[in-house]
């Protein structure tokens, strides 16, 4: 293989090898690797320009838009400011013009001066300084070699980097643990510096080496962070902990914040004084050699550095960590934790963290006091997910505006304006919002965003449907502005309306849709054309209809007053061809007629036998389009509230179609708006309802389908094999976020009714055995 898996965006940059302090808990000297003594104190001119020349060679090989470089030792500041100098400007220098340069340099803090401050403040370069938290924190490993604190200079450096004229540089505070240490006066002291960050650090170890553990208990350093985490809450997070922000993040689905846990693959070297180009530094807490790669910047590329196998290994995500860690529920969070941690000899680095225990209490102590907070409430309200759909397509929406950049031309700009005219009556913002909500609205926007994105001329329909919405919204709320709205083919579609035949078959022109009394007018070069709010088809107009009574407008909302609207029966809409076989032409009055029958007896069983789901897809499903054939019910590409229709088949299999349908196209909304699984997810499982020889099945397609027989198991018992079992799988899964393990109580819920809960813990319902028989 050529070339890195993941090409480097960080260098840690050696500029000095000793340091002024004897930190006994130093991983550089007090460790198993002791290869600094043999190493240059001070990084020379030639390292400087040699490394400088391959980032910028690497930055421009991989396309790199930015790369970081930290200042590192032993101790930066030792190398002195003329070093340090000549540093910031080959590093500015060779990037220039290829990728942005981020500087930083990680320092005790000891020699920080003015001097060094505007240095730093002339190349931009970000200062962050180890604090270990109080005095009698910090004093515990951070002394001189003679036993001197070294707390009251730290502080001045802390404070001399919080002036107003150096600020911007303050990266934040570095705080190894120690769980001797008392974890509130170590946060309180920490915050009331008032940091941009503060990052915890487990202090390095192994299996060989194991942390210090006074108690015993193998979650000491847990009940520590957990204690910080507490206080940190009561505090009202005043300063961001990346430890407690990356464990949220990969709770919700989101990455790593940070290189000592989750999964992101590496993307650091780092360059020793020498020019001797290593891993990650912390392997020196392994055993002799461990960050050696044999390369150096004389004679060797990042590229080829990036192909060692010790950085292979911490570039494979899951596949990189031991069996035990893919099996565990939370390694998204936790990705094994640190890759030095989990050494053990013999058998190298493929173990869990030494850490294990500590990780996993960690990750679920905030998992339990945070679950209630970072849930999204669309999981268990369809309210809320309605308003997050719509949310997200007047997103989608604006940023078509904005990647149209003035391309849409006259017709764009004259409809967005119209459109925030329409916005500021309360009643146009709400017909606004009802067009906006019609399925297809989404499936326009997500194509023509798509376009937009890979650089297609857009022009045309694509942009002139915002028009036609512009003007449907007005008819709604009986506006009186006149919208011009492009006719082609003597056709003008107006969404959630109908359609008018403007002009002759052909042509093409602009005509003035205007509400007017109980209708509106569309006035042509021709003359003027007037639709009656409700009328039916006729020789110039050909309305969207709605299902027959005893439809879904027949069903009723659980404990509701009254019927549910109906749904659309939409055979116009240009953008209503996203299902897997074409739409159905313009169905004649009969055949809509005997369509809207089959469908009502559809529903009407659905609203007997399930009516909660049936009353709950009843207000979701407010569009429903005929096929020309294949599947009986089919879920569109895009927008939420649509299914595709075709003809033919009983009540039963209609109605069962209908529920799948549903269920699938409630899923794929609530994956839209919120994360139900890690995205990196890569495990097979296989199906409990499916042979064995049919095979494993990724994550999302487990998830989908147990959804979905969840809720086809209410209306057909039969479903419900496998479905127990299944929501174990998910329950156990590590890809599960909290807002998936929301889904899955709900799926609990469902199924058991008023029998109880069950859960790992629990008893299984008298529906859960049932399904196991």
């Amino acid at each position: 293989m050529t070339g890195p898996a993941v090409p480097f965006r960080e260098i840690v940059l050696k500029v000095h090898s000793r340091c002024d302090l004897a930190c006994d808990h130093c991983y550089v000297y007090e460790h198993a690797d002791q290869s600094w003594r043999t190493r240059p104190k001070t990084i020379s001119d030639h390292v400087v320009s040699r490394t400088a020349r391959r980032l910028a060679e690497h930055a421009r090989t991989h396309a790199l838009p930015s790369v970081t470089v930290i200042l590192h030792g032993g101790e930066p500041l030792l190398a002195g400011p003329a070093r340090l100098r000549r540093v910031c400007e080959e590093f500015t220098s060779a990037l220039a013009g290829i990728a942005e340069l981020d500087l930083r340099i990680h320092t005790n803090g000891l020699q920080l001066s003015p001097r060094y401050l505007d240095l730093f403040d002339e190349f931009d370069v970000k200062v962050g300084i180890s604090l270990d938290g109080d005095r009698a924190a910090n004093d515990r490993h951070r002394r001189y070699a003679d036993g001197r604190s070294s707390h009251p200079l730290v502080l001045k450096a802390v404070e001399l980097l919080r002036q107003d004229r150096y600020r911007h540089l303050d990266l934040g505070l570095l705080c190894t643990i120690d769980i001797a240490n008392d974890p509130v006066a170590v946060l309180d002291t920490l915050t009331g510096l008032e940091p941009p960050l503060i990052d915890f650090l487990l202090p390095h170890a192994t299996w060989d080496e194991p942390p210090p553990r006074p108690d015993g208990s193998p979650t000491a350093y847990a009940e520590w962070l957990l204690t910080v985490f507490d206080r940190w809450q009561e505090q009202g997070r005043p300063v961001p902990v990346r430890l407690f922000s990356s464990v949220l993040s990969t709770l919700s689905g989101g990455p790593s914040l940070t290189e000592s846990l989750g999964l992101a693959p590496t993307d650091l070297v780092v360059v020793e004084t020498d020019g001797q180009l290593e891993q990650v530094d912390s392997l020196k807490s392994a055993y002799e050699g461990a960050a050696a790669t044999g390369f150096d910047v004389f004679t060797h590329s990042f590229d080829e550095v990036a192909a060692h196998p010790g950085v292979r290994a911490r570039q494979l995500g899951l596949a990189g960590v031991s069996e035990t860690c893919r099996r565990c529920p939370v390694v998204r969070s936790c990705g094994g934790g640190l890759y030095t941690h989990r050494y053990r000899s013999p058998g190298g680095f493929d173990h869990p963290s030494v850490y294990c225990a500590d990780l996993a209490a960690l990750i679920r102590g905030i998992e339990d006091r945070t679950a209630a907070a970072t849930e999204s409430p669309a999981v268990r309200d369809p309210d809320e997910l309605l308003a997050a759909q719509q949310d997200l397509t007047r997103t989608l929406l604006a940023a078509l505006h904005d990647g149209l950049d003035g391309r849409g031309g006259e017709a764009w700009e004259t409809a967005w304006a119209l459109a925030a005219e329409v916005e500021s009556d309360p009643a146009g913002q709400a017909a606004l919002d009802l067009v906006l909500a019609h399925p297809y609205t989404r499936t326009w926007l997500v194509d023509v965003l798509a376009a937009v994105r890979a650089g297609r001329p857009v022009e045309g329909p694509p942009v002139e449907r915002l028009a036609a919405t512009v003007a449907a919204a007005a008819v709604h709320a009986g506006l009186g502005l006149a919208v011009p709205v492009v006719h082609r083919d003597g056709r003008l579609f107006l969404p959630t309306l109908g359609e008018v035949r403007a002009g002759e078959a052909g042509e093409t022109g602009t005509a003035l849709v205007r509400a007017e009394g109980e209708g509106f007018t569309v006035q042509t070069e021709g003359g003027a054309l007037r639709i009656a709010r409700g009328e039916g088809e006729g020789p110039y107009w050909s309305p969207v209809r709605r299902l027959a009574a005893g439809g879904p407008g027949a069903v009723r909302t659980a404990g509701g007053p009254g019927p549910v609207p109906t749904p659309v029966l939409d055979d116009l809409d240009p953008y209503r061809a996203c299902f897997d076989t074409p739409a159905a032409q313009r169905l004649s009055p009969s055949a809509a007629d005997a369509w809207s029958v089959s469908l009502a007896a559809a529903w009407e069983l659905l609203a007997e036998t399930v009516p909660e789901q049936a009353a709950e897809a009843a207000a979701v499903l407010t569009t429903l389009t005929p096929l020309a054939g294949g599947a009986p019910v089919q879920e569109g590409r895009h927008g939420y509230g649509a299914l595709g229709i075709a003809a033919g088949g009983d009540a039963h299999t209609l109605a069962t179609a209908l529920l799948r349908g549903f269920r699938r196209t409630k899923l794929r909304a609530l994956a839209e708006v919120t994360d139900l699984y890690a995205s990196d997810g890569s495990w097979d499982h296989r199906m409990p309802w499916r042979e064995e020889r049919e095979g494993p099945v990724p994550f999302s397609r487990l998830l989908s389908e147990t959804y979905e027989r969840v809720g086809l198991g209410l209306f057909a018992p039969r479903f419900l094999a496998g479905v127990p079992q299944a929501l174990d799988m998910i329950e156990e899964a590590a890809e599960t976020t909290v807002d998936g393990k929301q889904l899955l109580a709900v799926m609990r819920k469902e199924i058991n009714g008023t029998h109880g809960t069950s859960g790992r813990n629990g008893c299984k319902t008298d529906v859960e055995r049932a399904a196991m028989r």
